[in-house]
């Protein structure tokens, strides 16, 4: 079975892999974001071949339901699990860093091989290209302050900068937790590993769509 938990919103549901950071998908209503989550099965596939993991996801088991904000409705994941509470040992640590570290890697990529105009939303809207990484690393920044890790704002072309945020992030999350928040009034190790690899991989795939 595969772990899930539900992000329940006023308007709209997160349906997210405990086990697979960043495969997190929104719908309607329960059942929407379960089948939207289905629907993206082969695309996380490629996430996880890039971190050597075989992903064959079986039927999904609900774990937790949680209550979710205006900011689920928005259409991010914002709410933190009970079950991200639970201690993190060092091979689990691991292999979420793992994960993280390849949807940096594809989203690197799929950046230098879209064109800087992307295609607009379905309502007109949407960042190109190089606001979208832009948007992604500061998004990185503000995250990595939930765990301890802090940065000066730097361009998106200072590649050295962005590498040493990010090993940092690396370091913090690759470490057994007892599950409390890494800092005080911060995030727990593994709903940090989830958000930001969704985040990563949630504009790996608007990118993609809208190339």
């Amino acid at each position: 079975m595969t772990d899930v938990y539900l992000e329940i919103g006023p308007k709209k549901v997160f349906a997210c892999a405990y086990d697979w950071p960043g495969w997190c998908r929104v719908g309607r209503n329960e059942e929407d974001a379960l089948e939207t989550l289905t629907r993206y099965v082969p695309r996380y596939r490629e996430i996880a071949a890039r971190a050597r993991m075989p992903f064959e996801p079986d039927a999904f088991t609900v774990v937790e339901r949680t209550p979710g904000d205006r900011t689920t409705d928005f259409g991010a994941p914002a709410a933190i699990p009970d079950i991200d509470l639970r201690p993190v040992d060092a091979a689990v640590a691991e292999r979420d860093v793992a994960l993280i570290r390849a949807s940096w890697e594809l989203f690197d990529e799929v950046t230098a091989n879209s064109p800087e105009e992307l295609r607009k939303g379905p309502r007109g809207g949407g960042r190109d290209r190089d606001k979208m990484a832009s948007h992604v690393v500061e998004a990185e920044r503000a995250y990595a302050r939930k765990i301890g890790v802090r940065h000066r704002p730097f361009g998106l072309l200072d590649r050295a900068a962005r590498a040493a945020m990010r090993d940092e992030i690396a370091e913090v999350l690759s470490k057994p937790s007892d599950g409390s928040p890494v800092v005080p009034s911060g995030w727990p190790a593994r709903y940090a590993a989830r958000r930001i690899a969704w985040h990563v991989i949630d504009h790996i795939w608007e990118m993609q769509d809208r190339a």
